[in-house]
């Protein structure tokens, strides 16, 4: 079992306190799948546990399977997934319409070759077994709620500092009527539905190839973090105007548990970094973060450490919308009325749009009714990248959240960033993209690029 100390580790912790709380993910809604995906495969186990079933609500599942062949050579990531080999259950998670609780984490990851290429398959319920150390930074940001009086049934949260809690335990949240009393209720503050065993199964290329033309990230499962659960990207398919598209770990701050997830369809997932996925991973910030989970395409997202010490950074940046000279801005200081034409080169300038947006010091309501600032920064349409920063090197990353090493060869990185009071804060694009590096193809988790930005 895994005891996360979530805003208390060597001052490495994930939000300062207005955000601690929820370390953000997930859509209340509106978050789309991945693509089909079935073509003739042959599989060969890497590392079993018991079966379970591998129907999927988020169209990642495989189907048409031959039988396993006598190759049973095992990839290289294979010790990376957090696989369930003693049939362990969720305490608080409970199949559908059953008094049987559910197996947490991975089930199954083999060898799979399809069309002559070699996947890794990965079959998980995507329930994790997270068990979270209440700190006084925790139970903080839970009384400090814009809306603690209506989210908790009596006005607080029920846990004290030490107390561990279970993943789905009840801590005194207004949940979802999803939700079953000891099966989830509580454990979420009000809004998101309560996760389920959404058996997915996914394949991952082995040898990932770089993709030839731009690929937008899209709503829904996007890859699976080491434990099984689902990578979601920065989205939480909600906009103003249908023109300015809100970033789930800032939109959905008060929407997620304090692990920082939430379900969409049932299917618990993740936006940006979570604590609880560093500890499951041993990741103290002592060297290079280690794998944390893999997208689609086939690369590898490693945490936010590049070295001892020293974050990996972003290259995008966010416009400047309070100077009026800018050349990122829109001429008038604080409006939102313009676009860039294009957010990989500012130098082809911005242009002018009716479906104007809140101005920097204007405010959003979230689905949850909570209210926020909408600073330069909230939307994404607020961000562009900034070459230059890339073309620094070291622990600046590319367009895609991602840079080469001769160690690790292409590879993502969480990113976020150091607060003045040594909290880690999610930082734009979050988690990866908002474009895939790699391929993607017919058997992959998603299977096709988005065809619209947010969508």
């Amino acid at each position: 079992m895994k005891i996360i100390e979530i805003l208390n580790r060597d001052k490495r912790s994930l939000l300062s306190c207005a955000l601690a709380l929820t370390l953000l993910t997930a859509a209340l809604q509106g978050c789309g799948g991945g693509g089909d995906s079935s073509s003739n495969t042959e599989t060969s186990n890497e590392n079993t546990d018991t079966d379970t079933d591998t129907g999927s609500d988020s169209g990642d599942d495989n189907s048409n399977t031959d039988d396993a062949t006598d190759d049973d050579s095992s990839t290289e990531d294979t010790g990376v997934w957090i696989v369930n080999t003693t049939d362990e259950r969720a305490p608080y998670i409970y199949e559908n319409n059953s008094n049987e609780q559910v197996l947490v984490n991975v089930q199954r990851v083999e060898s799979v070759t399809a069309n002559g290429k070699e996947y890794t398959r990965v079959s998980a319920t995507g329930i994790p077994d997270y068990e979270i150390l209440v700190t006084a930074n925790i139970l903080n940001a839970l009384l400090t709620r814009p809306k603690v009086s209506s989210d908790f049934v009596s006005g607080s949260p029920n846990v004290q500092v030490g107390d561990f809690i279970r993943f789905g335990q009840d801590i005194g949240y207004r949940s979802n009527a999803s939700c079953d009393t000891e099966a989830g209720y509580g454990f979420w503050p009000p809004g998101p539905v309560c996760p389920e065993n959404v058996s997915h199964q996914g394949d991952i290329p082995k040898s990932p190839e770089a993709a030839s033309e731009d690929c937008e990230t899209g709503l829904g499962v996007q890859g699976y973090w080491v434990n099984g659960t689902s990578i979601y990207q920065w989205s939480d398919g909600q906009s103003v105007n249908n023109t300015w598209h809100t970033l789930a770990p800032l939109a959905e701050v008060y929407d997620v548990d304090v692990c920082g997830g939430h379900a969409a369809n049932g299917d618990y997932h993740h936006h940006f970094y979570s604590d609880c996925l560093a500890n499951l991973v041993a990741d103290v910030g002592d060297g290079h973060s280690p794998i944390y989970g893999y997208t689609a395409d086939g690369y590898a997202i490693y945490g936010p450490w590049e070295d001892d010490g020293q974050l990996a950074l972003s290259s995008w940046a966010v416009r400047a919308y309070d100077d009026p000279n800018s050349e990122t801005g829109c001429g008038v200081a604080g409006e939102r009325s313009c676009l860039l034409v294009d957010e990989y080169d500012t130098s082809k300038g911005s242009q002018a749009t009716n479906n104007i947006g809140p101005s920097t010091s204007g405010s959003y309501t979230s689905l949850s009714g909570n209210e926020f600032d909408t600073t330069s920064g909230f939307f994404y349409e607020d961000y562009f990248w900034d070459a230059s920063l890339t073309a620094q090197g070291g622990a600046y990353l590319d367009q895609y959240n991602g840079h080469t090493d001769s160690e690790r060869g292409y590879h993502y990185h969480l990113t976020v960033t150091l607060s003045e009071d040594a909290q880690l804060v999610p930082a734009f694009p979050f988690t990866f993209g908002p474009r895939f590096y790699g391929k993607l193809d017919e058997q992959t988790i998603v299977n096709r690029c988005s065809t619209t930005v947010g969508r």
